[in-house]
């Protein structure tokens, strides 16, 4: 027997040409996805304006099956994480983030991740593969479960989590779909973010399709640091990723601006040098700017900035007439920040291995 497709990986035109290759009509489509996502309903026989040859054909060949919760981690401040087994075995990491009146939550698109920034603890695992568009919404489907209790459900959506999501550009391009659908979750397109560390072309593809919020990962101000910090850089410089950058915003139109992503690293990337060259980088980019002071995680040689040094990098900034915001640290205590998440991973690469090997014999990572 064939194995079932999980319909959660489907967007709108991807289920209306479902039904059409069954000979029925594309509407069909939508009616299926406003049980699932509007009345909460996965049972096709209970999809009773669906002709019965369809609902019995769908229960023959389709499902709706979500990842397994491994386990449930709360933090004191309120941020739940979750660690998810998917069909490879391997556990991936979801973080919801709390705020008044706003539920962000933090979604994977990798098994791990394959870039290895030396600042994040996920590339340290090693990489196993994509994520499918169905493990990616069901993210968002246990999220929105768990949030349901009290009245509430997911209102922004950050592809933050384990992975570089333009390396999975299909299945993220679907799953984004489904959360902006009017027929599915219906989030607007400002609340759904892709965040990248500089794929230009990925960047580049992405703005012929899609209308999504746009973060980039920065982390440098300059090719020789960001070399160091980001190796996908030796790849695509700054200038590639920046003029990428600058076509994308110009296609989502002048009331929209990219977010720069930016991690405060102790007395690498931190001082107001670093700053006003940032400043005079970003000058032609229509963009806001966030600042992350690093979130430690064990054996990899960086510290979090002196708060004196990061009110006075966000001054430069704000004095430049950038947007600045530093952001507050969530959810350290269950290792459920920013750059913190590591998941299960069955490495396909050496990496986890001579990271392990690394933390054993004490020796220090450090960008000189």
């Amino acid at each position: 027997m064939p194995d079932l497709q999980n319909l959660y990986g489907f967007d709108r035109a991807q289920l209306e040409n479902l039904f059409v290759e069954q000979g029925l009509q594309a509407f069909r489509g939508r009616q299926l996805m406003k049980w699932v996502y509007h009345q909460g309903q996965t049972d096709f026989a209970a999809m009773t304006d669906l002709p019965l040859r369809m609902r019995e054909w769908l229960a023959a060949h389709c499902q709706f099956a979500l990842p397994a919760v491994e386990r449930r981690l709360n933090s004191q401040d309120g941020t739940v994480k979750w660690l998810l087994r998917v069909d490879s075995g391997d556990l991936i990491e979801t973080v919801l983030i709390p705020e008044k009146g706003r539920n962000t939550l933090c979604v994977s698109s990798q098994i791990g991740c394959v870039l290895d920034c030396s600042f994040c603890s996920t590339g340290k695992q090693g990489f196993n593969g994509n994520l499918a568009a169905a493990d990616i919404v069901g993210q968002m489907i246990l999220a929105n479960q768990a949030l349901q209790s009290r009245g509430e459900r997911v209102t922004n959506v950050v592809l933050m989590g384990m992975g570089e999501p333009l390396l999975n550009f299909d299945a993220v391009v679907a799953a984004t779909n489904v959360m902006k659908d009017d027929h599915a979750f219906g989030l607007s397109k400002r609340r759904v973010t892709i965040s990248t560390s500089g794929v230009v072309p990925g960047i580049d593809k992405l703005g012929e399709v899609s209308d999504v919020a746009l973060a980039i990962s920065l982390h440098a101000p300059n090719d020789a640091l960001r070399d160091e910090l980001m190796p996908i850089n030796r790849k695509y410089s700054i200038e590639q990723l920046l003029r990428a950058c600058t076509d994308y915003v110009e296609k989502l139109g002048p009331a929209r601006k990219l977010v720069i992503e930016y991690t405060l690293l102790r007395g690498i990337n931190d001082q107001p040098e670093h700053a006003r060259q940032l400043a005079e980088l970003l000058q032609s980019l229509r963009c806001k700017i966030n600042l992350i002071p690093f979130n430690p995680f064990p054996g990899s040689g960086y510290e979090r900035p002196h708060e004196a040094d990061i009110e006075q990098f966000q001054t430069v900034l704000m004095q430049r007439g950038y947007t600045t915001m530093v952001r507050t640290t969530r959810g350290e205590d269950i290792d459920a920040a920013c750059g913190q998440l590591v998941g299960q991973v069955h490495d396909r690469t050496r990496r986890q291995s001579q990271y392990l090997a690394r933390l054993a014999t004490a020796q220090p990572v450090v960008v000189r």
